[in-house]
């Protein structure tokens, strides 16, 4: 007779299953769906959404994950059986406070509205995309309310990206890094080097040549990802071997594709990383958003705008464009990938400017979640705080307040999870610098693999045994911290703007 365990096990993995299908589709709808599918994909994705959710908050699941309780107890915290039947009673009791009518209607209202996002976006048209938005918006917010009592109703939003982690835990370490990151703005912005050079005409099909080399260079196996074209990049993990990595090409802006590359390998090598033991279980993902973004944000900047990373990709830059690029040196593709610049897209943002942007969004989405800002009201607050925050004024509705994906998907407390990245990055390189002497050397020749294989030891394998809060600590020996991020963009800006000088 199979313990109480094993039969947990395999309900789990039936819900991981009908998850990953979702998945799949999903992928489909922003990489090869006709438009057509639209309404169709928005049905099958809704009752993969029920179906999972009926087998989630079902009494049948709960009464076994108390039964398998009894039979880890006295296990350690960080074993696998434990850790299991503890993120898995967490996962039940929310969703048991969501009804599975709901839960339905969330991915229908997102599959829809995202679809609709990309048509208004096409045209800059947030008329056309607004009632879209005030539906999920709706749907958010009585989201939020099957959690009440909360201290606030952004709570909930949040702890489905970043476990455990409050409102009023976070925007104390977002104004900390907001208030570090606007002097650096003013000193540096467009103190580098013109990047014109990255600008021009750069045909897909060359692009993707170069991609798919600098792509075949990376930790990854061959056989276990593939590569695709979508306007707003992505990563998909099927499984830990089945990965689907996009990238976008602007055959104006070679920026776009290389360095939207090496951020969804970041994800990709995350969740090649996690055991294979672990699929098909609750602890078979990453520990958050933000730990995911982490190591995306990581490969593409601390990695891939690195001095000896780029002096690995020049020469493939100049195979691949020989009139545009033939005679750039070193200096200055240094000096151009970490030009820092006021801007209007968050996706082509620098490094210090890129946080100011999600801010910005952080701030508004709560606004809409507490009902302080209508959706109607959100292209004039967009605009202002652009302002405000960036000195940027916005031309129209495609470059300002459409374009992003996440509302139109639904993802409420997505946002910050970048920022969060962006400073856990900075703490854990901190540690991988003391303890990983000959980086730079492997850099420059192109070798991932011993960051890959320290970052899989400390981080990947664990799943998502621990929460965000464990995990930093586990690491660091401390919470949140963005001091080091502030410290290492001051010290690579003023090595830039240095060299700029000479």
């Amino acid at each position: 007779m199979p313990s109480a365990l094993d039969e947990l096990k395999a309900r789990l993995g039936r819900i991981a299953d009908l998850d990953r299908a979702a998945a799949l589709l999903a992928w489909d709808e922003r990489t090869g769906m006709p438009p057509g599918g639209a309404q169709a994909r928005a049905e099958q994705l809704a009752t993969l959404a029920e179906l999972g959710h009926e087998l989630t908050v079902s009494d049948e699941l709960a009464e076994l994950i108390e039964r398998a309780a009894g039979e880890v107890e006295g296990l350690p915290y960080e074993s696998d059986e434990a850790s299991l039947v503890r993120v898995a009673r967490r996962d039940v009791e929310r969703a048991r406070r969501v009804p599975t009518e709901l839960s339905g209607e969330l991915a229908r209202a997102a599959s829809l509205a995202e679809n609709a996002w990309v048509r208004a976006r096409a045209e800059s048209d947030f008329a056309a995309f607004r009632p879209y938005l005030e539906r999920n918006v709706e749907l958010r917010r009585r989201y939020a309310e099957c959690f009440a009592p909360y201290e606030h109703p952004y709570d909930p939003l949040l702890d489905d990206y970043e476990p455990g982690l409050t409102t009023a835990e976070l925007e104390p370490v977002l104004a900390r890094l907001r208030d570090g990151l606007r002097p650096l703005v003013e000193r540096y912005a467009g103190a580098g080097e013109d990047d014109s050079f990255l600008r021009g005409e750069f045909p897909a099909d060359r692009q993707r040549a170069l991609v798919e080399r600098i792509l075949a260079s990376l930790p990854i196996p061959a056989d276990e990802r593939r590569l695709d074209p979508t306007p707003h990049p992505f990563l998909t993990a099927i499984a830990p071997t089945d990965l689907r990595i996009t990238t976008r090409y602007d055959e104006d802006n070679l920026s776009m594709s290389v360095w939207s590359l090496l951020h969804e390998c970041g994800h990709a090598i995350y969740e090649n990383g996690i055991p294979h033991e672990l699929s098909r279980t609750p602890l078979g993902r990453a520990v958050s958003l933000a730990f995911h973004e982490s190591q995306s944000r990581m490969l593409e900047n601390w990695v891939g705008r690195s001095r000896p990373y780029l002096a690995y990709l020049l020469p493939l830059m100049r195979e691949a464009f020989p009139e545009q690029l033939g005679d750039i040196g070193l200096d200055r593709l240094y000096r151009a990938a970490n030009r820092v610049e006021r801007s209007l897209i968050r996706v082509d943002a620098d490094e210090v400017t890129y946080n100011l942007h999600i801010i910005l969004r952080f701030e508004l989405e709560v606004a809409l979640v507490r009902g302080e800002l209508e959706v109607a009201e959100l292209p004039d607050a967009w605009n202002q705080r652009m302002w405000d925050y960036l000195g940027v004024e916005v031309p129209d509705d495609a470059s300002g307040v459409l374009q992003d994906v996440h509302w139109a998907a639904g993802a409420f407390g997505y946002f910050p999870t970048y920022a969060l990245g962006n400073v856990i990055a900075g703490q854990l390189w901190e540690l991988i610098r003391r303890e990983l002497p000959d980086l730079d050397e492997q850099l420059e020749r192109g070798e991932l693999a011993p960051l890959r294989d320290w970052l899989r030891e400390r981080l990947h394998r664990h799943g998502a045994r621990f929460e965000p809060a464990e995990m930093v600590e586990r690491l660091v020996g401390g919470g949140l911290d963005p001091a080091p991020l502030l410290a290492q963009l001051e010290a690579r800006q003023a090595e830039v703007t240095g060299a700029a000088r000479h």
